[in-house]
């Protein structure tokens, strides 16, 4: 019989500029192993200060409209108390609480139950830190 728990930390490498990375085949590869077939959850985790999980669609645009509404609601300027780093670093200290470092989402039949147009995404605006740990762990 399969384990009820199993985890897995993939490394990213999200280069200098910020990004959207899709983690979904990732993700799918990850329930593949761990799942077989059966009914749960997985919980993708990232553990910084600068980044989030978010899950939208990809490839048509809204990577690159969510980059620029956080653009705008975060502009990278000298207005943040943490000043560290990059000018404007202090917003990526904010990220994680309009894009939270976390995700859990239904897992049936052993396959990411997602929607349509639906992707599981690393936001990163931290241009200062390139490697990236995402924490995959299904719970049947």
């Amino acid at each position: 019989m399969p384990h009820a728990f199993a985890t897995s930390v993939l490394h990213i490498t999200t280069g200098t500029t910020e990004t959207v990375t899709d983690l979904t085949a990732e993700c799918e590869q990850f329930l593949t192993l761990n799942a077989a077939s059966r009914d749960g959850l997985l919980n993708i985790f990232v553990p910084h200060a600068t980044a989030g999980i978010a899950v939208l669609e990809t490839g048509s645009g809204s990577d690159d409209d969510l980059l620029a509404t956080l653009h705008t609601l975060l502009p990278a300027d000298g207005r943040w108390q943490h000043r560290h780093g990059t000018p404007g670093h202090g917003r990526d200290h904010v990220l994680p609480a309009l894009v939270p470092p976390h995700a859990t989402l239904p897992v049936i039949g052993g396959r990411l139950e997602l929607g349509t147009w639906q992707s599981v995404c690393l936001v990163d605006t931290n241009k200062d830190n390139p490697r990236r740990q995402v924490r995959l762990s299904f719970l049947a």
